[in-house]
């Protein structure tokens, strides 16, 4: 009966993030943001949620 369980809740069998590609990503996302003219210095200085805004705004 355990088994059907775990096949009847698709949330359980769903890939998980790692931290090794949440890094890939941001690390990707901060060259994107260097070859749009930023300065490495300041995008040194932002989080995450900040280098994303900056990434949205860029798309405008």
């Amino acid at each position: 009966m355990g088994r059907v369980k775990i096949t009847k809740n698709k949330n359980l069998l769903r890939p998980k993030k790692t931290g090794a590609a949440k890094r890939r990503r941001l690390l990707e996302q901060r060259k994107r943001l260097i070859a749009a003219g930023m300065s490495e210095e300041q995008i040194r200085r932002y989080n995450e949620i900040q280098i994303r805004a900056k990434l949205k705004e860029l798309k405008v």
